[in-house]
């Protein structure tokens, strides 16, 4: 008998993506006289009259990928923003159908997705375990040899008879995985949710992965952090475009996913297109400028720097309450550091066209080595604007962060800061 519990063959999907082409109004009169002209052809059906001329185009997640995962595999499932990773994880869990090919599935399947799927928003989180169980097939009596193991890893007992529409994201999380990793599903997959919980959390939900994993039940986990796929997955699918890229070892995925991603973060800006957010404002260019504001390409740890982003906003409207996020990531995909203007209370207002954002940094508190920098722009925290993976590579190479020649340990920590040594408390004294 075969090991194989997941087939696929010749897999890919397609989705319509619908454009409009509106005609602009200047003013609030233009806007008024268009719409009651566009109500009268509607009425009148002028089917000659038109103002809005609608146009549509193919996009495919998945083009044509094919592969088998065999019982007890731990794959992780890695690629870019918009590589198909979320919409492979949604056809293997059957909440949408592939356009072309086939999948086979031979066992229990429980998927915990973004947050908001798997559970009835009116239901209690009693209720929706019971559900749960009973989708996979389990008896009444094989769930409730389960329950009480369920809620308490989940740590949601007190709130246990209440909807889960009222739950937090955090105790949302918790309880789904808590339902799919118990319940004894054949084959579990896990999107990146889990980054919504706490960090005991996630090493709780890795440590039971792992667990699954070793009892012979197969994992199949998409996420960025390759610390964390490297540590739990034995095998990797790298994704790129829709198209399977590379199947092979975790490690391998891995070293081939990085080097990429430094190859990727060369091209201008302004002309990539794996990026996520609305597009009404996106990132143009980046720079990092020395004090004199003349542009380096190799920076020095301890030295002061202006980390410049140039942007474009099409909305032709200054925008206020913009967010700013710069993450950097090491050569292992481990974010070190995150500078963000909504720490300090510092979001901006955008020109209404073009313009550059500037976040000045000084003693630079990264070791020598590669590091690979992510650009994510909102409006708030209700819209997000742009994001890029990768957006730029930076060199740290030299400098004196401690003023004694000592870099630091480059291989076993990134971020270096000062700190004052004594035998006794005397050094905070007022």
């Amino acid at each position: 008998m075969s090991d194989t519990v997941i087939r696929v063959e010749n897999l890919s999907k397609k989705y319509i993506i619908g454009h409009q082409q509106q005609e602009k109004h200047s003013t609030l009169r233009d806007a008024l006289v268009y719409g009651a002209k566009s109500l009268g052809d509607k009425l009148l059906n002028f089917s000659t009259y038109k103002h809005i001329s609608p146009t549509s185009e193919d996009f495919w997640a998945l083009k044509d990928i094919s592969f088998e995962i065999k019982q007890g595999d731990r794959v992780g499932i890695i690629g870019r923003n918009g590589a198909g990773k979320s919409t492979l994880l949604k056809i293997l869990s059957r909440i949408t159908e592939p356009t072309t090919g086939r999948i086979s599935i031979f066992g229990r399947v429980a998927s915990l997705l973004e947050v908001g799927t798997g559970f009835h928003g009116e239901l209690t989180g009693r209720e929706n375990i019971y559900l749960n169980g009973a989708i996979l097939g389990m008896s009444k009596a094989e769930i409730v040899k389960k329950f009480d193991e369920i809620v308490a890893f989940a740590e949601v007992e007190k709130f246990l008879d209440t909807p889960v529409k009222r739950y937090s994201s955090g105790m949302y999380v918790r309880l789904a995985f808590a339902v799919a990793a118990h319940l004894e599903p054949e084959i579990l997959i896990v999107d990146e949710v889990l980054a919504v919980g706490d960090i005991r959390f996630q090493q709780k939900c890795l440590g039971k992965m792992e667990e699954v994993g070793r009892e012979g039940r197969t994992v199949l986990f998409v996420s960025h952090n390759m610390s964390t796929v490297s540590y739990l997955c034995s095998r990797g699918i790298l994704l790129e475009s829709g198209t399977l890229y590379v199947d092979s070892d975790a490690e391998e995925a891995i070293r081939i996913y990085l080097d990429k991603s430094y190859n990727v973060a060369q091209l201008p800006l302004i002309e990539r297109k794996d990026r996520s957010g609305s597009g009404k404002v996106k990132s143009a260019s980046f720079r990092v400028l020395n004090q004199e504001g003349t542009e380096e390409n190799t920076l020095q740890s301890g030295k002061n720097y202006y980390l410049e982003i140039g942007y474009l906003n099409y909305t032709k409207e200054r925008i206020n309450n913009v967010v700013v996020s710069l993450d950097f990531f090491d050569d292992k995909g481990i974010r070190v550091l995150l500078l963000r203007t909504n720490f300090t209370n510092s979001n901006l207002t955008i020109d209404a066209e073009k313009g550059y954002i500037i976040c000045g940094i000084n003693n630079l508190p990264l070791v020598n080595s590669l590091y690979r920098v992510s650009i994510y722009l909102s409006h708030a925290d209700q819209e997000l604007l742009d994001w890029i993976e990768d957006a730029a590579s930076v060199t740290v190479e030299g400098g004196d962060f401690f003023g004694t020649g000592n870099p630091g340990l480059p291989n076993h920590c990134k971020i270096l800061t000062k700190a004052q040594w004594s035998t006794e408390i005397s050094f905070f004294s007022s």
